[in-house]
């Protein structure tokens, strides 16, 4: 049992350190992307889809407050959504022999999050989109903007949220570890594989839980062998941050945020289980 809790606060630990390095670099330039994405509108959908892949909440709740300003279209919402990696890659780049299924896993996020992008722009008539200069963004609903001072923002922020992050994993990994040591973790990998027509289902529908702790649990899975690559790409192209959460506190928007988490999550599934067939 002590093995457990030493082997989760190790593997806790490469994540805060990655989480931290990479959280500390991305405060100097995830607001810097509200103006370029609305500077060139044929191209917004590949901008969108190219940003989302940066692992901050703080993204999607960016791109949602200018949705709801129509600073942009919902094509262009809805690919910076699927693209989104959250908290995702710092995790799965603490594994060395996962850390390659990254670049596959940003590819598919970055081509799928655009083409959703200028599909859902294509058969929807485009609302009018607001033309004045992007000068201020409500994204005081996201602890990751709006900081005092740069001290706050640029060391106080990262480090609590890379400490969250690290508590987040520290859980699962106490969690997953004691299943392990009390069922077997092949029990545990056999029983996944025969349901593993399931798991893109599962999984997508936890990645929807508007909060880091489902990408920790999609990826902790992943990195346990318990669920396939196609289950992973399902989960975390759903999890969109606090984006959907952020518009549906508006009551005008909530009829829209129902009818996009549905295009998302059926377009994920259906990734998804391109992925697990062509991988069987």
């Amino acid at each position: 049992m002590i093995d457990v809790l030493l082997d989760a606060l190790i593997d806790s630990l490469k994540v805060f350190g990655f989480s931290i390095v990479i959280f500390l670099v991305l405060s100097f330039f995830e607001e810097r992307f509200a103006k370029i994405i609305t500077k060139h509108k044929k191209a917004t959908p590949i901008i969108a889809s190219l940003t989302g892949l940066i692992p901050q909440c703080g993204v999607s709740v960016v791109a949602a407050d200018l949705y709801h300003k129509r600073h942009i279209t919902v094509g262009t919402l809805l690919a910076l959504f699927f693209a989104c990696s959250d908290e995702a890659l710092p995790i799965l780049l603490t594994d060395k022999d996962k850390i390659i299924m990254v670049i596959p896993l940003l590819i598919i996020k970055f081509i799928g999050g655009f083409l959703l992008g200028y599909f859902i722009d294509f058969i929807i008539s485009k609302p009018k989109i607001n033309e004045e200069v992007v000068e201020s963004i409500d994204v005081s609903y996201c602890h990751t903007h709006h900081h005092k001072n740069k001290l706050h923002k640029h060391f106080l922020h990262p480090l609590d949220h890379s400490l969250k992050i690290f508590l987040y994993v520290f859980v699962m990994n106490i969690l997953f570890g004691m299943l392990i040591y009390y069922v077997g973790e092949d029990t545990i990998i056999n029983f996944m594989i025969d349901k593993k027509i399931f798991t893109p289902i599962i999984c997508c529908l936890v990645g929807l839980i508007p909060n880091c702790a489902s990408s920790v649990i999609i990826c902790e899975l992943f990195l346990l062998n318990s669920i396939p690559f196609a289950a992973l790409v399902g989960g975390l192209c759903v999890n969109s941050g606090l984006g959907f959460l952020y518009l549906f506190k508006y009551k005008d928007e909530r009829i829209n945020v129902l009818k996009m988490i549905s295009i998302i999550l059926l377009y994920s599934l259906i990734i998804s289980y391109i992925i697990l067939f062509i991988m069987w």
